[in-house]
């Protein structure tokens, strides 16, 4: 094994949305694990574009802040490499520790992939999310019509997919370019797209002029407005990203205020309710076993791209959020 890991660190804090310039790749010893801890070769982390510029500078939830000198968080998986608990070198786990060659994290924080998926690196979809907010939230029922705010992204590639596969009669997402749209309606389970900075009522009215049942939004601001006022009674409306804030240019503090008509929300009946995916531990075993069965079966695909050295990391964020890739967006260190 190599005596000596690379990292990713923040070398100084961004002027707005963070660069690759932000960044540097720097060369440490492997560190050792302690007691009840593990040492992890990681195989594959996911570049969480919301995580990193949520994390700017500042605590929020269960996102470490991050500060110059600091490594990103990340989604991985990983290889045990010592250590002990309930692991043994060479079991397959999954951790929150990206950005890194080897990463040393105590072992309550890993949990074992399983044989569920053929490549561990599938486990690093965001499938467990799209089928949260779809089963758990904001269910869907056979014939209904969704919409998925930002739904290029590594949520919303997938939602739209997870929510036809319920039954759900009609799906519409929004996304930033024609060229999106085209991708969404042709491989991704999408009926319509509708372009972010065009006009969004008189778009939602032609590609669901019937009204939504569902909503998973991923945005907040005017499309969180709009998918409200096309809202049918006893509409669902699953909170689960605040893009407006998360990649707002303006600073790291997080805030996401939206002004929403409660009148229309109480005569319609809609529940609105935000979660994230972890609030619901008992969905991830039942999304790996329904992707397994869906992947080997050809009904839904994992739109992603995989990016091969730890080096070009930091460009794979500045890209992601640039908005240049459809799905996830995976490093093999």
């Amino acid at each position: 094994m190599s005596r000596t890991s690379r990292e990713v660190r923040l070398a100084a804090p961004p002027a707005g949305l963070p660069t690759a310039q932000d960044f540097t790749v720097v060369e440490t010893d492997v560190p050792e694990p302690g007691p009840g801890e593990v040492l992890v070769r990681n195989l594959g982390f996911q570049v969480f574009g919301a995580a990193v510029t949520t994390a700017l500078g500042q605590d929020v939830a269960n996102f470490p802040g991050l500060h110059p000198g600091g490594v990103p968080f990340g989604p991985a998986v990983g290889e045990v490499v010592a250590g002990g608990g309930a692991f043994a070198p060479g079991d397959l786990v999954a951790h929150g520790a990206g950005w890194r060659e080897f990463a040393v994290l105590p072992a309550d924080r890993c949990a074992p992939l399983g044989d569920a998926l053929p490549d561990p690196l599938l486990h690093l979809s965001h499938g467990w999310t799209a089928h949260t907010a779809l089963t758990r939230v904001a269910p869907v029922r056979p014939g209904d019509v969704v919409f998925v705010s930002n739904a290029a992204g590594a949520i919303g590639s997938l939602a739209g997919q997870v929510a036809r596969l319920l039954g759900a009669g009609r799906v519409v997402g929004s996304v930033g370019s024609a060229a999106k749209a085209r991708r969404l309606v042709a491989e991704l389970g999408y009926d319509a797209a509708v372009l972010r900075g065009e006009p969004l009522d008189a778009q939602l009215a032609a590609a669901a002029p019937d009204g939504l049942d569902v909503v998973v939004d991923l945005v907040g601001g005017e499309q969180l407005r709009a998918a409200i006022r096309a809202a049918r009674p006893h509409a669902r409306i699953a909170l689960t990203g605040a893009l407006t804030a998360q990649y707002d240019a303006g600073g790291p503090a997080l805030h996401a205020p939206v002004e929403l008509d409660l009148a229309e929300l109480i005569l319609k009946s809609v529940r609105v309710a935000g979660f994230r995916a972890d609030d619901h531990p008992d969905a991830l075993p039942e999304w790996n076993e329904r992707f397994a069965t869906w992947m080997r079966t050809g009904r839904i695909e994992f739109p992603h791209t995989r990016i091969s050295g730890i080096d070009r990391a930091p460009q794979a964020l500045e890209d992601v959020l640039a908005g240049r890739h459809v799905g996830a967006v995976l490093v093999e260190p």
